[in-house]
């Protein structure tokens, strides 16, 4: 295949990213039609790279970093709730969290990308995990039997701007927080819990009443890989890092959010 095959072949994905990153569609576009100007008029620009899709977003990259190809293209559109939260993140940390969260590159090749190493990658993401829970603030359940990892947890959401509505040592005690308090917009749950009950089946009874993204924090991960886990769900292995439950975070609350909208446009 050749290498404008293999560009026109990436060329949605870096479409989604341009509107992701602008909040726009319109101004997204422009900036990939300068980027292919530029591959046009400079062809040796993508290099001689196997990767051609990091190529192609690098180039987008220097492109949007140097110059503004629409005037209005830092302007949001009102009606895409989750583009505005993103586009009022500080650039860089946006560029970072949408290569790695919402593209799937790897850590090396955001790095390549945004013409960064790689501990700089992580660094921005962890600010942008930042800004975007404070923004998508929610209430949040914690199922954890370890006391002193529960405090952690609880303070670390909360400094986020979360509102912890409980913390449950068992499966049953998850069930009488959910349903005798608010419902939760986001689970935190180990699976391993105190009583010997299961975390995956305290979740899996409260989603049969409402349905919340959930993020597995647990030293079992092989107990999450039965093909059995609900979703949407997400895996963070113990011993953690806070940078890294921030970004998981922001994540499950930001992708949530944007599948409510596609569900209420196709209802």
């Amino acid at each position: 295949m050749s290498t404008s095959q293999l560009v026109v072949q990436h060329l949605p994905y870096l479409r989604r990213y341009a509107r992701a990153l602008t909040g726009s569609q319109v101004a997204g576009d422009a900036y990939v039609a300068a980027t292919l100007e530029t591959l046009v008029n400079e062809p040796d620009t993508l290099g001689r790279s196997t990767n051609i899709k990091a190529d192609l977003f690098r180039v987008f990259t220097r492109i949007w970093n140097s110059l503004s190809v629409n005037g209005r293209s830092e302007q949001v559109q009102h009606d895409l709730p989750a583009e505005v939260r993103l586009g009022q993140i500080t650039p860089l940390p946006r560029q970072a969290f949408l290569l790695s969260c919402l593209e799937g590159f790897s850590e090396e090749d955001a790095a390549i990308i945004l013409a960064v190493d790689v501990s700089e990658v992580r660094d921005l993401v962890d600010e942008a995990g930042r800004e975007l829970a404070a923004d998508m603030a929610t209430e949040i359940l914690i199922i954890e039997d370890e006391p002193l990892i529960a405090m952690d947890l609880e303070a670390l959401v909360e400094g986020l701007g979360h509102n912890v509505i409980g913390v449950a040592r068992t499966r049953t005690e998850a069930i009488k927080i959910a349903s005798e308090g608010k419902r939760p917009g986001l689970i935190l749950a180990d699976i391993q819990l105190a009583d010997g009950s299961s975390g995956l089946d305290a979740v899996n009874d409260l989603l049969k009443t409402f349905e919340v993204p959930v993020i597995f924090i647990t030293a079992y991960p092989e107990r999450f890989l039965t093909g059995e886990r609900p979703e949407p769900a997400f895996l963070i292995a113990k011993p953690f890092q806070p940078a890294n439950v921030s970004a998981v975070i922001s994540q499950a609350l930001f992708f949530q959010q944007t599948a409510r909208r596609r569900e209420a446009k196709t209802a």
